[in-house]
């Protein structure tokens, strides 16, 4: 069983920056490849950002690549959404969610074991 929890989210303007952290429970967060999804009003759930457990190799929506950057450190069982160059696109509730470690990378929401609560993300033009 894994439990995640999100924090960071807020509200900023277009251009600013945000840092969204996801704090797991569980001694075996190391196994588990972890992504960071978005989910707007109306719209489905995307997947932003995926890192794999030994941090290599990294996935990004097309939509956030040079701006948003995931990372994780497996000592303190968190992962990170580093989010740059915002835009009132990007506004939306992000969760992190984790998969137990398969040789392939899933994009796909239906393929994560465990969701977190969500935090808001809101960027005002």
């Amino acid at each position: 069983q894994v439990e995640l929890v999100e924090s960071g989210g807020g509200l900023v303007q277009t251009g600013g920056s945000l840092r969204l952290s996801c704090a797991a429970s569980g001694r075996t967060f190391s196994s588990y490849d972890m992504g960071w999804f978005r989910q707007a009003p109306g719209k489905g759930r995307e997947c932003v950002a995926v890192i794999r457990w030994s941090g290599e190799p990294r996935y990004y929506v097309d939509s956030v690549k040079g701006r948003f950057t995931i990372s994780r450190d497996n000592a303190k069982n968190t992962v990170f959404l580093q989010m740059n160059s915002l835009k009132p696109e990007d506004t939306a509730v992000y969760y992190c969610a984790a998969r137990y470690s398969r040789p392939v990378i899933t994009t796909h929401p239906d393929g994560y074991e465990y969701w977190g609560q969500g935090t808001q993300v809101t960027v005002s033009s």
